[in-house]
């Protein structure tokens, strides 16, 4: 056996196999998943290299691999990461496993931010009517109208020889020496309509006219002051750098895909009360080039680490907090149950008692306007919304997941509230 030679294709359909016979709902992407992280090898690279053998080391890995998920255990703690939107994320036991639900939570978010915050109505501006646009259009239609008729004299130009212009005549339409005149003729045009546009709009942007006593004569400040309105109408709208709070970050694939998907225009401040959760936020900030000042991840229950001073500031309040009612917990997958961490799943009774917290601190915590939006069990969606109208916030939504099941509560916090 120690002398066997183990192929990519060979390990592949005896992975498969083996984790079939023990109950494994996807066998076969199980087995690709694990030989991908066993040879640092692609999906595809796989099927490109059946033939290849497997070294000692990754034989190895590969046995150790198959051991565990054969225990149950999540395949994303064995191979070590996952992707989550754009982004590839580090997984390690102790934290929660990124789910496709928490995705469309992020998509939310990002829809919300779009909308309201970086993209301000002010930024959708018409051209300002100038003084001098009508002179620039009408010298740009005739600059085309010449354009054009050069381009029909040049194309029969090209078809006719020396002899044929000699016996045609100098003067016929289509000729050469008629096509370089033509371009003689639009060079000066062209000249004498730049000139006049500059002219033009110098004369607009002209300092007001002065009488023999140095007084600005009447009407000219109140032209002048018109066009320095008019610029001001044409300059596109400060770009404004959207807040976001997370609460019970875990791998920090919320804060950190939105920060990496509006890149320059998103900041994010997250807590967690777990510490490996933190160390491997920050581990998976570090491995996608962002900085401390666009993700800020913070050890804190809830939000008791955000200074008084970002109270109301933020845009978002955004979580994925725990929430499976505590009877429901009894009947999840052994791949959840007894491999990810209790303390980021179970919710209480009825799966509401973070989310309580959450939204008694979110009208402190955000600006007016602002949303509050959760990810939630599917069989407290109603009463969260319902929660939420009495708090008195408003445009209450539920948003289904893609099978349809209600996953998300979102909703506007309308009157901000400051603690005394």
């Amino acid at each position: 056996m120690a002398n066997e030679i183990w192929t990519i294709k060979r390990c592949l359909e005896w992975t498969k196999e083996y984790l079939a016979e023990r109950g494994e709902e996807h066998p076969r992407l199980s087995a690709e998943w694990l030989l991908c992280a066993a040879t640092g090898l692609a999906r595809i690279d796989l099927y490109m290299r059946m033939d290849e053998a497997l070294n000692a080391a990754q034989l190895e890995t590969m046995h150790a691999a198959v051991v565990r998920r054969a225990k149950g255990e999540p395949l994303q703690y064995i191979t070590g990461s996952t992707q989550f939107r754009m982004i590839d994320v580090a997984c390690a036991p102790g934290v929660l496993i990124p789910r496709p639900e928490t995705e469309m939570l992020v998509e939310e978010v990002l829809n919300y931010l779009d909308a309201e915050v970086l993209s301000p109505e002010a930024a959708a501006r018409q051209r300002a009517e100038l003084p001098w646009n009508d002179e620039v259009e009408q010298a740009r239609k005739a600059e085309a109208a010449l354009a054009d008729e050069r381009a029909t004299a040049e194309r029969r130009a090209a078809n006719l020889t020396a002899a044929d212009e000699a016996a045609l005549g100098s003067d016929v339409l289509g000729s050469r020496a008629y096509a370089e005149e033509l371009a003689d003729r639009e060079a000066e045009e062209a000249a004498a309509q730049a000139e006049a546009a500059e002219a033009a709009e110098a004369e607009e942007l002209a300092e007001p006219e002065l009488d023999e006593y140095g007084i600005a004569i009447e009407g000219s400040a109140d032209h002048e002051a018109s066009l320095t309105q008019d610029a001001a109408a044409l300059a596109p709208a400060e770009p404004r750098t959207a807040r976001v709070l997370e609460v019970g970050c875990g791998t920090g694939c919320i804060s950190l895909s939105l920060a990496w998907e509006r890149r320059g225009h998103v900041t994010c401040t997250a807590t967690d009360i777990e510490p490996r959760a933190i160390d491997l936020a920050t581990k998976n900030r570090d491995a996608l080039g962002l900085t401390s000042d666009e993700v800020a991840f913070s050890l804190t229950n809830l939000v008791s680490s955000i200074p008084r001073e970002k109270w109301g500031t933020f845009d978002v309040l955004v979580s994925n907090p725990p929430y499976i009612p505590t009877d429901v917990m009894r009947s999840l997958p052994h791949e959840v149950k007894d491999f990810e961490p209790e303390l980021a799943l179970e919710g209480g009774a009825d799966g509401l008692d973070i989310f309580r917290r959450l939204l008694n601190a979110a009208p402190y915590m955000l600006r007016a306007g602002g949303l509050f939006a959760c990810e939630l069990y599917e069989g407290a969606l109603d009463a969260a919304a319902e929660l939420c109208r009495q708090a008195g916030l408003s445009d209450v939504r539920i948003v289904c997941d893609l099978t349809d099941r209600p996953r998300i509560v979102r909703a506007i916090v309308t009157e901000p509230k400051q603690r005394q």
